[in-house]
């Protein structure tokens, strides 16, 4: 079993703002490293390796001319279960409530909905006084990524399986 996820991933510019976004030390605290700066459309969980086909299929079938997707990132941070530190993104619910229609057959839908999109850049215990932090950007994403997370604890290794376009 690998954990996927359906994912946008951020555009180089985009990239270098969150890279310049202030990382202090807290006890707690691990902050995310560029390579799982991603936005989760769709956490997918274990699944059987086997199923990328098929959740790729059901992707392209379902995004056939769905047209690509203005995202805004921030405009500050959050505080995400009162521990994690994230920064919303918003543009992306028509597309991802498609990619829970199209993937839901194949892996049952588990999380609350509608599912919110986030960029996580720290996990642990962070601290009140980083929500509210100034953090924003737009970028149109142009193809949704099927991304398998073949991480160990601090290895993050996020691959992608295949893409799908957004060129509606």
């Amino acid at each position: 079993m690998v954990r996927f996820a359906v994912a946008v991933h951020l555009p180089a510019d985009v990239l270098e703002r969150v890279r310049a976004f202030p990382r202090p030390a807290a006890p707690g605290v691990q902050w995310a490293r560029p390579e799982q700066w991603i936005v989760r459309v769709r956490p997918l969980g274990h699944v059987d390796p086997a199923l990328a086909g098929p959740l790729l299929d059901a992707l392209a079938a379902e995004l056939d001319g769905a047209p690509p997707a203005r995202c805004v990132l921030g405009p500050a941070t959050v505080r995400l279960a009162g521990q994690w530190l994230a920064a919303p993104v918003t543009g992306l619910e028509d597309v991802g409530a498609a990619v829970f229609d199209a993937t839901a057959e194949l892996v049952p839908v588990t999380h609350p909905q509608p599912f919110r999109t986030d960029l996580v850049l720290a996990r642990g215990r962070a601290p009140r006084e980083l929500a509210g932090q100034p953090l924003a950007a737009e970028w149109t994403a142009r193809e949704l990524v099927l991304v398998a997370d073949r991480s160990a604890p601090g290895r993050p290794r996020l691959e992608d399986v295949g893409a799908v376009p957004l060129d509606g």
